[in-house]
């Protein structure tokens, strides 16, 4: 099977995320692989390193990945790799990705900040770059057993057929049920699109799935509220890919709900 890639800074929701990663892997029969992308401290930055320093610090961060990997093969029983490296974090994730063939990233998220919505962090920079699935896991998520699965999408318009694919292979593969939801301040819109509800249905066959539509102008507060009601173990998004006008006066969705909620959000888009 395909490796989950893990990327860890040693912090607790890192580690949280790492734990969850592992669960996965065990779960799908999978390697893992643990990534840390090796960040000077300030002080460190502001001073010149020798080349034997350097080698040092790098040292020690791979050291506690190697002790990190050593516990958790045992633990979980699964084939679990390591790597440290100096180097851009997003740069390196998308190569790391791509030349494991992984099937999946996992981070932590962070918590619901003025900065974060205004600034970001690396889980939802990864996310709005689009090239591979992202999951992100909040400090307080443990991982036991997904039964339940909301796919909060817009079903106004198309949704890739490849990103069903995968939804239908995780939910089949952790025996998740499905509710499909959509917010909508025009409902009956939705008589409109048979075409798009036909293609949901054939691809997420044969998972078992339900649709739910609210008529709202509050994307965001009803996705936390089904969160709530349907009792989600997992948040599923597509994140859209905006222009640079329209990024300015878009907020996504996806990055907004990858910080703060109380569930792993996992990010599916397909290019």
């Amino acid at each position: 099977m395909r490796p989950i890639l893990v990327a860890t800074n040693f912090s607790e929701r890192s580690n949280n995320a790492v734990l969850y990663a592992a669960s996965l892997a065990q779960v799908f029969n999978s390697k893992l692989i643990l990534f840390n992308a090796f960040r000077l401290p300030v002080h460190a930055a502001n001073s010149r390193l020798t080349v034997k320093s350097m080698d040092g610090l790098i040292k020690k961060n791979s050291d506690k990945l190697k002790d990190q990997a050593l516990n958790l093969s045992k633990a979980f029983d699964i084939d679990v790799e390591y790597e440290c490296k100096y180097v851009d974090l997003e740069q390196e994730i998308e190569h790391l990705m791509e030349v494991n063939n992984s099937r999946l990233l996992v981070m932590g998220m962070s918590p619901k900040s003025m900065e974060q919505n205004l600034l970001g962090n690396p889980t939802t920079t990864l996310i709005s770059m689009r090239k591979f699935p992202v999951l992100a896991v909040p400090l307080n998520a443990k991982f036991s057993g997904i039964k339940n699965v909301l796919f909060a999408c817009d079903l106004m318009e198309a949704i890739p057929l490849k990103s069903l694919a995968r939804l239908r292979q995780i939910a089949m593969q952790l025996q998740s049920n499905v509710t499909v939801f959509h917010v909508e301040n025009k409902i009956n819109e939705l008589l409109s699109k048979g075409e798009v509800l036909q293609n949901i249905d054939n691809e997420l066959e044969p998972i078992t799935h339900i649709y739910k539509n609210v008529k709202s102008n509050a994307v965001i507060e009803e996705i936390e509220k089904e969160i709530k009601a349907s009792k989600a173990d997992l948040l599923v998004m597509i994140p859209k890919k905006y222009g640079f006008w329209e990024s300015i006066v878009h907020k996504s969705k996806t990055r907004v709900m990858a910080s703060g909620i109380n569930i792993p959000l996992l990010s599916i888009a397909v290019e």
